[in-house]
């Protein structure tokens, strides 16, 4: 006879159970039985499995990079490199502001995995290929490489890009590019250097004229830098470029790391990017070099910031491309209610919406790029800032959509979707907010007419091919007519207008190059009377079973 205990303590008699029973009981308490999981992602080529980036890739000019992103890929669809990530993310950097003895070190201790994410992107050419290859397409093969690392990790993109976007500003002093640029490029991760920014202040923000950092002359030539910076990035850097006024104004100047009047006084503790190490940091006395003219800061250190804010994109376009994937790959191994969750015609609207916007992305991206390689001075302008503004937009509305794919599963840690979730705003903050990216299209309108003249043009050339796109042209031209003629405010259709620009040139490109099932939904989900609010709400009629399949194809 068995016996079992009460809540009360006593026992009572219970009905012996048969081998049979207990065995069955032991089948129906086992539940470490894992079903209905899909099964792992990695190991996958991100590059081979991405079409509209090889083709894009060869469209713009950067053919002969085939064999380097091909191997790039493999390792950036690794298993290995999803732990580095996992782990870096994992392992946060930590600030050591004095050794055992109490002399002040400032030092910043990240991970080793840190450490082998940041040397594979610097020795594949990330940060210094175009200035080294000088060859045709090579700052788009640079932005196709940036765009397949920065699925792994967001994080160590930011010091690749700032070493990658110093070069120019670098160069209008001869001297200091004779130093420092063949460091910035080299393909070695020991021997070479990174360059890093500490632009903004407590009090100023995108303001940086409200800056109070000061430089008072030494004598010899060089400066004397006293102040703060709010955000440093990556403090490891070997050099920095600053802003600090004097007596003429806003002015550049490069100072390297290791001077000691150069201190850290707290690590951010930040939304996203957590991998990454960004500083609060004073300046007392710290020696440094000018860059460019005295007061003429701004006009010095936006020759760094136009190539920024190309890396915003290409983050964000890559960080589209890794969220599609993983949705993808879910919903094709999941089931639901008797059918996998990619045949569930909701599922399916929502997937190819989802890939109509990363592809968008990833071409106007590459496009952009090309501009660089052809200094086409007017297009690349003007581009930057649009796209910039918009698709780094698009990117948390994409991840948080992705991440729901998931159901949730994605909400949980170990899938990365809260991370590339976190890591999503950081591209539309850095280099200038919202705002801050919309008033400087309409600078640029206002000043640079020929950089507008030059994206509409671009826009143009896909006239004829598809009427909704030929009526948002038509409209775009009506409202920036209204825009000269002052019948609108300008700042308060800011957004509205850059916006309306960007989707032309997304369109405009995915009409002349993409497959016509994803021209055409991109045109009836963003373009038509019948575009929706929200991600997963194109028409009927789309093809949503091709545009699945050539986003990554089975």
């Amino acid at each position: 006879m068995g016996t079992e205990t009460t809540t009360l303590g006593t026992t009572r008699a219970s009905a012996p159970q048969a081998p049979a029973e207990r065995a069955a009981g032991r089948a129906l308490r086992d539940t470490h039985e894992v079903t209905n999981q899909p099964p792992p992602l990695r190991p996958y080529n991100s590059y081979s499995a991405d079409p509209a980036l090889r083709e894009a890739v060869a469209r713009e000019g950067a053919s002969w990079a085939q064999a380097a992103l091909e191997e790039c890929g493999a390792l950036a669809g690794s298993v290995e490199a999803w732990e580095h990530a996992e782990r870096a993310e994992r392992n946060e950097p930590r600030l050591v502001t004095h050794d055992r003895y109490g002399h002040r070190i400032d030092r910043v201790e990240c991970d080793p995995s840190w450490h082998w994410l940041l040397r594979e992107a610097i020795e594949r050419g990330m940060a210094g290929m175009p200035w080294r290859e000088q060859r045709p397409g090579a700052h788009v093969a640079r932005a196709a490489l940036f765009f397949l690392w920065t699925q792994v990790s967001s994080g160590v993109m930011c010091p690749v890009s700032m070493t990658y976007a110093a070069v120019p500003a670098l160069r209008v002093e001869p001297q200091l590019a004779e130093r420092w640029v063949p460091l910035l490029t080299a393909c070695d991760y020991e021997r070479g250097a990174l360059c890093g920014m500490a632009m903004t202040e407590k009090q100023g923000g995108s303001d940086v004229r409200a800056n109070t950092t000061r430089a008072l002359p030494v004598g010899d030539g060089s400066w004397e830098l006293w102040g703060h910076k709010w955000f440093c990035s990556y403090p490891p850097c070997d050099i920095f470029l600053t802003l600090a006024h004097t007596e003429r104004g806003l002015t550049c100047f490069l100072f390297e790391s290791d001077d000691p009047g150069f201190r850290l006084v707290r690590l951010k503790d930040k939304l996203g990017t957590r991998s990454l190490p960004s500083a609060e940091v004073e300046y007392w006395g710290v020696r440094a070099q000018m860059v460019g003219a005295e007061g003429e800061g701004v006009k010095t250190i936006i020759r760094m910031v136009n190539h920024t804010r190309l890396d915003c994109m290409i983050g964000s376009a890559g960080g589209m491309r890794a969220g599609l994937v993983e949705a993808l790959h879910h919903a094709r191994h999941r089931r639901t209610f008797g059918r996998r969750l990619v045949d569930w015609p909701a599922m399916q609207n929502v997937l190819a919406d989802l890939a109509i916007e990363s592809e968008a992305a990833t071409i106007a991206t590459l496009r952009v790029a090309r501009a660089y390689d052809e200094e086409d001075a007017p297009l690349r302008r003007f581009a930057t800032a649009v796209m910039k503004y918009w698709i780094c937009k698009r990117a948390p509305i994409h991840a948080a959509e992705a991440l729901e794919c998931l159901g949730g599963n994605g909400y949980v840690e170990e899938s990365g979707m809260p991370r590339l979730y976190r890591d999503a705003p950081i591209n539309s903050i850095w280099e200038g907010s919202g705002n801050v990216a919309a008033l400087d299209v309409l600078r640029a309108m206002s000043k640079e007419p020929a950089g507008l003249e030059a994206f509409l043009e671009e826009c143009e050339r896909a006239r004829g091919a598809d009427q909704r796109l030929d009526r948002h042209l038509a409209g775009l031209r009506g409202h920036l007519a209204r825009l000269a003629r002052g019948e609108l405010d300008a700042q308060w259709a800011a957004r509205r207008t850059v916006e309306d620009l960007a989707l032309a040139f997304q369109a405009s490109l995915l009409v002349r190059h993409a497959p016509a099932a994803v021209a055409d939904a991109f045109c009836a989900g963003r373009l038509s009377d019948e575009r929706g609010r929200v991600l997963g709400v194109l028409p009927a009629g789309v093809d949503a079973a091709a545009i699945i399949e050539r986003a990554y194809p089975t």
